[in-house]
């Protein structure tokens, strides 16, 4: 199937479309040039973080800063950043893999992702082309870092009812800014801040380009914090502070959309972050169980310790697999707006918009990975897992923290399915014909139709029992509840569940596929059983969100029938998800690393 003759896959259309594994990206097709990029992050990790965590987490006086300069010397803070800008203009999946490798620098990681995400891309990407020549080179080169000021005392999901005020001055030359923010990463010592306020009374947030030495502006010392203790947080007031104007951001009010775009690229890099912290961690796992003895032998030949290995391995190649999917089809996206005669900043924009829903998956799945990786790898450690001498004690600290930035995992669940549903509202997403095919195919006699074939074809068929639960759950919702389904927050959240669980299904079904088809199976022998028991697992959780979902909103026969196409929805045939798993581990055993 020739990848020219496919139409380009929109966002959130992964619930009604098929896709075919020659249509995605899989991090087993790395080129030369992005694994020179890959290997340039490892051996920054290695010479520049890992020696030096103590020092980092005891926030060493200017320790951080310099560990930025020497990246941007690297070139690492321009990845992003087009060449005449001084960066090196990669793409975006090459991008996420850089913050996946750099993801293993525990504190630096956030400071890192901070400096080049939420504190870069907003000028890179709104700014006016002075703006940009001013700022861009800077922040590239490590010569300035940045910081992103949005979060207030009473404001965090709710961005938009921050109470910073901004005045234009009657001269009309400056704004004056008051206000208070918090959780500011890279506060105590960046020299450009992003700042979101309200100008007069107006509804939406404007954004701002102030300097950090600007008179008025103060910080409180920095948080002490449960996790990530080497990445400077503050909060930051500002007390009258003059700001030129023409250092406003995009047009006024326009702030609350750059907050919001810049967010999703913010989740999908978070997600490419913490893949790398999980892969880091499930190495430590496997030296540990290896070089660990009890009773005589090391743990790692126990069937209760190869269980937690095989599923860290599971859960973090299924979430890889959909982050690079979702990376690809952003490119892709970004191109063909490109092609169209659009900007590239705006292309990107406008191709990260267009994955949102995927972005918030990505977000929620990559750091529910990540903590429960680390939470098997204390467990495995021990009681010297508990120990602060132990590296996985940090990364379980450090870990924590990533389901709440970003926007917390509740809101991106629910703005997963809100995003799709509007889309669907105004016609850009066809969820209601399919949804409606379900619901008669509830009422009609079941077509079992043949036995799969491949030796992923029970998976297949699986995935399109799984699919059809979201658009009977969330068609019948829409139905059944109307305008008041966005404030049954716990049915938004099943549904969600069982759209980021198939998602991540059918991104580890088409990768492994696609690998049976360049390698051939007996190659794949350990994908397969990854896939496999992933999809074996995940049946049982999608029967029990949506069950959950369809119980709180179905009555009588309606709630009999659609349990009914439920279960044949997420029947499963029989498996032996402990002998997949014992191969599964094995593999990295043998390795003593993560090796997929």
């Amino acid at each position: 199937m020739s990848t020219s003759t496919v139409k380009a896959i929109k966002g959130g259309e992964f619930v009604i479309r098929d896709t075919h594994h020659s249509e995605v990206f899989i991090p087993e097709e790395w080129n030369e040039e992005q694994k020179m990029i890959a290997n340039m992050c490892e051996d920054f990790i290695r010479q520049e973080i890992w020696p030096n965590l103590e020092r980092i987490d005891n926030m060493e006086e200017g320790l951080m800063p310099s560990i930025l300069e020497k990246a941007g010397e690297l070139g690492l803070l321009g990845l992003s950043v087009p060449e005449e800008l001084g960066g090196m203009g990669v793409d975006f999946k090459t991008n996420l893999l850089a913050t996946e490798v750099l993801g293993k620098g525990y504190s630096f990681s956030v400071s890192y992702g901070a400096h080049t995400g939420i504190g870069t891309l907003p000028v890179l990407y709104y700014g006016t082309e002075e703006q940009k020549q001013k700022y861009v080179p800077k922040l590239a080169s490590g010569e300035w870092k940045a910081a992103y000021c949005l979060t207030e005392p009473s404001s965090g999901s709710d961005a938009n009812s921050g109470k910073t005020k901004a005045e234009l001055t009657e001269d009309g030359k400056h704004y004056i800014l008051n206000g208070q923010k918090m959780w500011i990463t890279n506060g105590g010592f960046a020299n450009l801040f992003t700042v979101f306020a309200k100008i007069d009374d107006d509804k939406n947030l404007t954004a701002f380009l102030v300097e950090a030495d600007s008179e008025g502006i103060s910080l409180n010392p920095e948080e002490k914090k449960m996790g990530i203790k080497g990445s400077s947080t503050r909060q930051v007031f500002f007390n009258n502070v003059k700001v030129p104007v023409e250092n406003m951001l995009s047009e006024r009010q326009n702030g609350f959309k750059i907050a919001l775009n810049i967010l999703n690229i913010g989740r999908i890099k978070l997600g490419a972050g913490v893949l790398g912290g999980a892969k880091e961690s499930i190495t430590e796992s496997v030296n540990y169980a290896n070089e660990r003895e009890q009773f005589g032998r090391p743990i790692s030949k126990y069937g209760a310790i190869r269980h937690k290995i095989a599923e860290q391995v599971i859960q973090t190649f299924v979430t890889e697999s959909a982050i690079y999917r979702a990376g690809q089809n952003i490119d892709d996206a970004i191109h063909a707006f490109i092609a169209d005669g659009m900007p590239k900043s705006e292309a990107t924009l406008k191709g990260i918009e267009e994955f949102a829903p995927e972005c918030a998956v990505i977000k929620v799945a990559g750091s529910e990975c990540l903590d429960f990786v680390v939470d098997e790898a204390v467990q495995i450690f021990g009681g010297m897992g508990y120990s602060a001498e132990s590296s996985v004690e940090r990364a379980y600290r450090d870990s924590r923290i990533n389901r709440i930035f970003e926007g917390t995992n509740e809101i991106n669940r629910m703005l997963t399915v809100e995003m799709m549903l509007r889309r669907a509202m105004k016609g850009e997403l066809d969820l209601m014909g399919p949804a409606m095919a379900v619901a008669n195919e509830l009422m009609s006699i079941p077509d079992f139709g043949d036995s799969p074939e491949g030796v992923l074809g029970e998976q297949y068929k699986a995935l399109k029992g799984f699919k059809k639960v979201i658009l009977m759950v969330a068609g019948s919702a829409v139905q059944k509840l109307m305008q008041t389904l966005s404030k049954e927050q716990e049915v938004l959240m099943n549904v969600a569940d069982v759209a980021i669980w198939s998602y991540l299904a059918e991104s580890a079904l088409l990768r492994v596929d696609k690998l049976v088809h360049t390698k051939g199976e007996a190659a794949c022998e350990h994908e397969i059983a990854i896939v496999k028991t992933y999809f074996y697992d995940v049946a049982d959780k999608i029967n029990k969100a949506a069950k959950d979902a369809i119980n709180s909103f179905a009555t009588g026969d309606e709630a009999k029938m659609m349990l009914m196409g439920l279960k044949r929805f997420t029947k499963t045939e029989a498996f032996n998800s402990k002998e997949a798993r014992q191969k599964i581990a094995l593999r990295v055993i043998e390795a003593n690393k993560y090796d997929f």
